[in-house]
């Protein structure tokens, strides 16, 4: 409940007392089309409509469906690149796009992100084996209709170290934790000190340098979502839809660019690092979990 001396809902700035006090909120029928306008403007938000949240729904849930089945088939002696040819596969038969393949500067050369051990994020798939021990994030992007479906997932493979357990556990429970508090008139800034206040407490960081961000209508959009402690004043109102993918590491939270590739992020020290990642929609009442993929 947002409370009179906080900040109010519509993104003014001002406190609810001098600005939207006693309006209910964001649901409104009469404030809607103000606020998507609003946030445009003021934070380049894209609320989006009923269509478009439908739209990213079923890009979501095929992003999931692909991420489960790749995921299924990372076992000892795969290699990365096989896992990518098989979501290439899987895109296809979907008539939908892969998102990474060719984005960015330099182009990403892959169809997915397959980030082991010591990457942060941005691994791109080759002809390295999964070996046991390993942990590898699987990352997919799936385009479909125009709209994008954006999730990520922990394998283990075989039995794992106690480190990579750990950033494994700890990165999963910080996705779920901040999903928990999501709700309009939550501000950004405390899904950072959700996810920071609990790693921190087993002993693990969070990293900085990469964010999670809004999604659908496109790749990237506003808002970015920090998973450390911030400043972002932003309040969750309902139409936005953003990924959360905290990205623990068991040591030093500062992360290093590969030099060649220009994508691939490797941990400072060389210790684990763990990333799970949902699409979120805020709605009128709380929140939804586009991403369907189970752990």
């Amino acid at each position: 409940m947002i409370g009179r001396n906080d900040l109010c809902w519509c993104g003014s700035g001002q406190k609810w007392k001098k600005c939207h006090f006693p309006d209910d909120g964001p649901i409104k029928p009469n404030k809607s089309q103000d606020l998507k306008n609003l946030y445009f403007k003021k934070h380049q938000i894209i609320l989006k409509n009923p269509q478009q949240i439908e739209g990213i729904r079923q890009a979501c849930q095929l992003a999931s469906q692909i991420l489960d089945k790749v995921c299924a088939l990372a076992k000892e002696g795969v290699t990365t690149e096989e896992l990518n040819q098989y979501a290439v596969k899987l895109h296809q038969e979907a008539h939908a796009i892969a998102a990474p393949l060719g984005y960015g500067h330099p182009p990403f050369t892959k169809s997915i992100c397959t980030s082991l051990n010591d990457v942060i994020c941005h691994g791109i798939p080759d002809d390295t084996p999964l070996r046991q021990g390993d942990i590898v994030n699987i990352d997919v992007t799936s385009i479909l209709n125009g709209y994008y479906g954006d999730c990520s997932r922990m394998v283990a493979i075989g039995q794992i170290s106690p480190e990579r357990q750990l950033v494994t556990d700890v990165s999963y429970e910080c996705l779920m934790r901040s999903i928990a508090i999501l709700k309009p008139g939550v501000a950004i800034s405390q899904i950072g000190d959700v996810i920071e206040n609990y790693a921190t407490s087993r002993g693990c960081s969070v990293v900085n340098q990469f964010v999670g961000h809004g999604v659908g209508v496109e790749f990237h959009e506003n808002p970015q979502i920090p998973h450390c402690r911030n400043t972002s004043h932003i309040l969750l109102v309902p139409g936005m839809t953003f990924t959360i993918e905290p990205m623990i590491n068991a040591g030093v939270r500062q992360g290093v660019i590969d030099p060649l590739d220009k994508w691939t992020a490797r941990t400072r020290d060389g210790k684990a690092s763990a990333q799970w990642e949902h699409t979120i929609l805020i709605t009128e009442e709380g929140h939804e979990i586009l991403t369907t993929w189970k752990r």
